[in-house]
């Protein structure tokens, strides 16, 4: 018998697969980003939502795969943990800030989109939409050094004091402690005392993602 998470972590599986998170294999199947949205699988009084067949099928025809591909997904689909104990781990896509500040890799959101990325582990459940990006240099430190892995999720709510990574409509890439966000401008305190602050006109921001996990 399937369940309600077994269904769900198949379509988070699939995303992988295909190097997308849920909300970018949403798209490209044509559907609502939020479609796939954790809060979207439950109901407001926590009853399961379960994924149309519908959705499915878009999802299964956007990616080529069958439906034994799919339900293969499935049965691989379990608690976290394993029977020794293990914590089960899934793949998220990974690349360098450098990278980060090219065209093409991201949407207007800050979502990663398109394929072939290095991924890299990260215990399950990730955070919804979530990619990796590598420290390079030492502009981040004493907090970050060269070749951290910092944990960043779109679409997350970012409040004030909250660590954050910034790319500029000229492709700059930074990771900064938001001190303030308006419709003006966004401010920024510098990680490392030997880089200024920034004051960047709200027009000249791409888009603000908040860090959720780093490797130190």
């Amino acid at each position: 018998m399937l369940s309600h998470d077994q269904v769900w972590a198949a379509i988070d599986a699939l995303a992988a697969r295909h190097s997308l998170s849920a909300s970018g294999l949403a798209k490209r199947a044509g559907l609502d980003s939020t479609a796939f949205n954790k809060s979207k699988r439950r109901s407001a009084d926590g009853r399961p939502r379960w994924p149309s067949t519908e959705s499915l099928a878009k999802i299964m025809q956007a990616t080529g795969e069958s439906l034994e591909e799919f339900l293969e997904l499935v049965r691989d689909a379990g608690p976290s943990a394993g029977a020794n104990g293990a914590v089960r781990r899934t793949g998220i896509p990974l690349l360098g800030f450098a990278q980060a500040g090219a065209g093409g890799y991201f949407d207007d959101a800050g979502f990663p989109v398109g394929q072939g990325w290095e991924m890299v582990e990260f215990p399950t459940p990730s955070p919804e939409g979530a990619y990796a990006l590598e420290v390079q240099g030492d502009s981040m430190l004493p907090l970050y050094r060269d070749g951290d892995v910092l944990i960043v999720q779109p679409g997350a709510a970012v409040r004030r004091g909250d660590r954050v990574v910034v790319k500029t409509t000229s492709g700059e890439v930074m990771a900064k402690v938001l001190v303030r966000q308006t419709i003006q401008a966004v401010e920024l305190l510098s990680l490392n005392p030997d880089h200024p602050n920034r004051h960047i006109p709200a027009a000249e921001v791409e888009w603000v993602a908040r860090i959720v996990w780093a490797s130190q």
